[in-house]
C-alpha cells in the first residue's frame, strides 16, 4: 500500500487568482511585459508611517502576546471601530494571523465537520479552501451579472437551508462582485438568519471603499444581531498593507468569542510586528481613505468605461471593493486567460486576470466570466486594458456576437 494524502488534502482547490501563474512567469521570461489584474494586490504605497513605527520600536526580546492580541492593539482597534460607527469592546475583538485566519476560526468555531455554509455566488474563491479546511460544505445561492450581482431573492436561500445549514457568509463590500450590500438585503439576512438560528459570518475587509458616495454597513450594526453575527477583517486593503497579516475576529457572542479564543491559543498569539504596523495603521487621519477613495474611483470608472466599448463585454457597476466581474464573449475564460500569457501579446505586453469560474461552486458557471481588480494605476491600467480589447479581436475562441455572426454568413451567401 503507498502512501497518500489526505482526503482533505486532494480536495484542497487551486487559488483561482493565481493558477495562471507558471504562464504568466514563463511570458516574463520570455521578455514579455505583464500587467497583474489577476489579484487584489493594490500598487498605492503602504502609509511610510507604518515602516516607520517599527523603525522606532524600542524592541529587545521579539515575544509572545495575548492570544487575542497585545492589550495596545486592542484598545486602537476598539477605537477605529468607533470611528467607523461600530461600538464594540476591546473583549469582542481578537487579534488575527491576517483576514484569512478570522474566517478559519469562524468556520471551526460556528460549524461542526459535515454542516454547511451558505455563501451567495459568486464569491471570494479562497472560502472554499478554508471550508475544507474545516470539513464544511459550501452551499451556494447563485446571483446574476444582470443586477450587479445583488443579493438572490431570499426564497433562494430558503431553498437551500436544511437541518445541517448553520451559517450564512458574505463579504460586503463584495470580492469578487464589487456589490455593495444594503441596509434592507442585510436586514432580510438577518432576519433569515433569526429564524432558522444561523450565524452571520461578514467579511468586511474593504469596509472603506465605496463610491459614489455610497457607504458599507456592517453586520454588527444590525439590530437584533448580536448573538448570530460574527465579523471577520483585515488591515491588508484597507491600508494597502497585504504583507503585514494581521486581521480581527469581532462578535458580540462571547461563547463564539471564547471558543475562536481557544484556537487562537493554539497558534499562541499573531504577528508582533504586523500589529506594530496595525497601530500605526488604525492612527492615520480619515483623509488617507479619502484620498485613495477617490484613486479606485477612478481606476474602477476607467475599467468600467472601456470595458463597456468592448464588443460583447458586459461589465456591471461595482459600487465597491477593487473588482469588477465581467462577461468576455470567449468560449472559455481559463483557456483566454491561459492563451493571453501563452500566445498572445500587443506591442510586447498582456495580462494576467482570474477566470471566473473559480469563484462559483456550481460547475459551469462562470466560464466566460473573469474578474479584473483594478489595483493599478490609470496609465498601466488603460495599457492593459488595451491588451484586454486588443486580445479579444483576434482570440481564436471569440465567440461573435448575433451581429457578426449575420455578416459572417452574409459575406458566404
Amino acid at each position: 500500500m503507498s502512501l497518500s494524502v489526505s482526503q482533505r488534502g486532494q480536495e484542497m482547490p487551486v487559488s483561482p487568482f493565481r493558477k495562471l501563474a507558471p504562464f504568466a512567469e514563463a511570458a516574463e521570461q520570455q521578455g514579455k511585459k505583464v500587467y497583474y489584474l489577476n489579484i487584489g494586490q493594490p500598487d498605492i504605497a503602504t502609509p511610510p508611517s507604518l515602516f516607520e513605527a517599527l523603525r522606532k520600536a524600542d524592541i529587545r526580546v521579539l515575544a509572545y502576546s495575548h492570544g487575542a492580541g497585545t492589550d495596545s492593539y486592542r484598545q486602537k482597534l476598539m477605537a477605529y471601530y468607533h470611528r467607523a460607527g461600530i461600538e464594540v469592546s476591546v473583549e469582542e475583538i481578537m487579534v488575527t494571523t491576517a483576514g484569512s485566519e478570522a474566517i478559519l476560526f469562524a468556520l471551526l468555531t460556528c460549524l461542526n465537520p459535515g454542516d454547511e455554509l451558505v455563501v451567495p455566488e459568486p464569491f471570494y474563491g479562497t472560502y472554499t479552501a478554508f471550508a475544507v479546511a474545516a470539513g464544511v460544505k459550501i452551499v451556494p445561492v447563485t446571483g446574476t451579472i444582470d443586477n450587479g450581482f445583488a443579493l438572490p431573492p431570499l426564497a433562494d436561500f430558503e431553498q437551500v437551508i436544511t437541518p445541517r445549514t448553520k451559517a450564512i457568509l458574505l463579504c460586503n463590500p463584495s470580492n469578487p462582485t464589487g456589490h455593495v450590500y444594503t441596509q434592507t438585503e442585510l436586514n432580510d439576512l438577518l432576519s433569515l438568519c433569526r429564524r432558522h438560528q444561523l450565524y452571520l459570518l461578514s467579511d468586511e475587509a474593504y469596509r472603506e471603499y465605496c463610491y459614489d458616495g455610497a457607504r458599507s454597513i456592517s453586520a454588527l450594526n444590525l439590530a437584533g444581531g448580536e448573538e448570530y453575527v460574527v465579523v471577520l477583517d483585515t488591515i491588508s486593503k484597507r491600508y494597502s498593507a497585504c504583507g503585514a497579516r494581521v486581521g480581527s475576529l469581532v462578535t458580540r457572542n462571547q461563547r463564539v468569542f471564547q471558543a475562536a479564543f481557544h484556537f487562537a491559543q493554539m497558534r499562541i498569539s499573531p504577528p508582533g510586528l504586523g500589529m506594530l504596523l496595525g497601530e500605526a495603521a488604525v492612527a492615520l487621519p480619515e483623509s488617507y481613505f479619502d484620498e485613495n477613495r477617490a484613486e479606485y474611483q477612478a481606476r474602477r470608472d476607467l475599467t468600467v468605461r472601456r470595458l463597456r466599448a468592448m464588443p460583447g463585454v458586459q461589465c456591471p457597476l461595482p459600487g465597491g471593493a477593487f473588482y469588477v466581474m465581467a462577461h468576455l464573449p470567449v468560449d472559455d475564460a481559463e483557456r483566454f486567460g491561459e492563451w493571453l500569457l501563452t500566445d498572445f501579446a500587443y506591442e510586447n505586453q498582456t495580462l494576467m486576470l482570474s477566470p471566473a469560474n473559480g469563484f462559483y461552486q456550481t460547475p459551469g458557471l462562470g466560464q466566460q466570466q473573469v474578474r479584473l481588480a483594478y489595483i493599478l494605476n490609470l496609465h498601466d491600467l488603460d495599457l492593459a486594458l488595451t491588451c484586454l480589447e486588443q486580445a479579444l479581436l483576434v482570440y481564436p475562441g471569440r465567440i461573435p456576437e448575433p451581429t457578426e455572426a449575420l455578416e459572417t454568413a452574409s459575406n458566404f451567401s
